[in-house]
């Protein structure tokens, strides 16, 4: 992902490992919002409300070390991956508070919120992960 020298070695792997889980709890709470709307069994809007909370308590690190990165000369991948994930961190973000409304008043939007929150992180993730795939088949 980003090329660093021997100091920022802690913060690339810090981004390494913490990348990925948000993506993860806001996948679980589209689901949930989806068997939600399904079965109106309020239990799975409140489990998305806290899946929700967690990606975004652990999209805090990446979204700041990416920020840092930013600063410093990141390539054009690097920039568009770290807008669309700042983007789908806003809408995770008001998808929130949608969520902590009764759990009647979260269909159709917060559904809505998710598949978009869903979207945007899976394309930021496609494209940085494409784009380092063509660098490295372009290294000899």
């Amino acid at each position: 992902m980003y090329h660093t020298s021997g100091r920022a070695v802690v913060g690339v792997t810090l981004f390494t490992l913490l990348e990925p889980l948000p993506l993860g709890f806001f996948v679980a709470a589209w689901l949930f919002d989806i068997i939600y709307m399904q079965t109106f069994i309020v239990m799975w809007t409140k489990a998305a409300s806290w899946l929700i909370v967690l990606g975004l308590l652990l999209a805090i690190i990446p979204r700041i070390i990416s920020l840092i990165y930013l600063f410093r000369g990141a390539r054009p991948a690097e920039k568009t991956h770290f807008w669309l994930a700042l983007i789908a961190t806003g809408v995770a973000i008001v998808n929130a508070f949608i969520h902590s409304r009764d759990a009647y008043a979260v269909v159709p939007m917060g559904v809505t919120l998710s598949t978009i929150v869903v979207l945007l992180l899976l394309a930021a993730n496609l494209q940085l992960a494409l784009r380092e795939r063509h660098l490295q088949g372009a290294r000899p």
